[in-house]
């Protein structure tokens, strides 16, 4: 079986009826993409991401033509034909998306999830929602409101966002502080910086939320300071995690070895794939780290559920992802946890009747 086609559908679907931010990054509109692998045999295999035109075409002239079966194979001609001029950044991210559908694929050949043919420790991973934005309009009762609604979608965690400038950090611990009273202590609570602070301004912050017990505490700095999260990572009871921006087994050999991270947040999209994420959770096994992935449990609950190490899994599904379900069915989420599907690959089930309408 041969590969002989790496094609992407994409739908811009315009602004945000509510536009919203978190302390680096203000997002106004948002669209669909998905790319799809197509072999000789018929068969073919997704999943969900985008990519630059320029890198499609680079990446169908470097597969096409190879086993798909072979994964090491297909994922080391991908990244060694341009490790040079692009060792991290969109391209890397590029082989993500694409290995992700290569790992669709050949769970769809040989008739098994993705989690399964990955390590298959376990088929029901917890999961938390991710939320609490900044948004025009959004105060307290705003915030609570939203965080404790999750509560009825069947999370048993939630993370919201700190850091903004515009907040302030007296404000910021305040909000902190109404969720956890909201929610009550037998709900996990994630606070998540998103790399505003220098490592002073993040320990005094800490400092005023250890109270709040939160589960854990979310790239407190720019995400190179090593040094300054390694500091963290010394001084506080609470768990620093990291890794949502950081690329290839390389990259999370120095996180690692700086000793800059508790929980090892690597996207399976952004890192490199399935491929390269299965790397880093054996290095964090190495260190006896565990592993919390970045982005949404269409795809990191498979990742969760193949090692041991899985922590947890984030879902944006019933906040700024959303949409998603236009297009997607949503993930089984009850009393905390995901439970994964049986069926091949990823085991998503797309609504091809709202894509194709859609795209006209």
């Amino acid at each position: 079986m041969k590969i002989v086609d790496l094609t992407m559908t994409r739908i811009p679907l315009g602004a945000r009826p509510e536009p919203f931010w978190n302390s680096i990054i203000h997002t106004a509109t948002h669209e669909f993409a998905r790319v799809e692998v197509h072999t000789d045999a018929g068969i073919t295999g997704m999943a969900p991401g985008g990519l630059r035109a320029q890198d499609l075409d680079r990446l169908r002239a470097l597969i096409v033509g190879q086993d798909p079966l072979c994964a090491d194979a297909v994922w080391e001609r991908m990244y060694g034909h341009n490790r040079k001029p692009v060792a991290k950044g969109e391209f890397i991210n590029a082989i993500g998306v694409v290995d992700i559908a290569l790992w669709d694929l050949r769970g769809r050949i040989l008739g098994q999830p993705c989690w399964k043919l990955m390590g298959g420790h376990r088929n029901r991973v917890p999961v938390y929602a991710a939320g609490g934005y900044y948004a025009d309009g959004k105060g307290i009762p705003e915030l609570v409101d939203e965080m404790t609604g999750f509560l009825d979608h069947g999370y048993r965690a939630v993370k919201m966002k700190v850091g903004w400038a515009g907040a302030g950090l007296r404000h910021d611990a305040e909000r902190v502080r109404a969720v956890r009273a909201a929610i009550g202590p037998d709900v996990d609570l994630m606070v998540d910086v998103n790399n505003a602070w220098d490592a002073t301004t993040a320990l005094r912050f800490a400092r005023s939320i250890e109270r709040e017990e939160p589960y854990w505490y979310e790239e407190p700095t720019p995400a190179d300071d090593y040094r300054g999260q390694a500091m963290l990572c010394a001084s506080l009871d609470m768990p620093v995690a990291s890794g949502e921006n950081e690329f290839t087994r390389w990259g999370f050999r120095d996180l690692i070895e700086a000793k800059a991270v508790d929980i090892v947040q690597a996207d399976p999209r952004t890192c490199g794939g399935f491929t390269e994420w299965l790397k880093i959770a054996a290095m964090a096994s190495a260190y006896h780290l565990p592993l919390a992935p970045h982005g949404g449990p269409h795809v990191g609950a498979h990742a969760v559920a193949a090692v041991r190490g899985g922590l947890i899994v984030e879902s944006y599904v019933h906040s700024i992802e959303a949409y998603l379900n236009e297009f997607l069915e949503a993930p089984d989420i009850a009393d905390g946890f995901v439970t994964l599907p049986d069926r091949p690959g990823l085991g998503l089930v797309w609504h091809e009747d709202a894509i194709a309408r859609r795209l006209g």
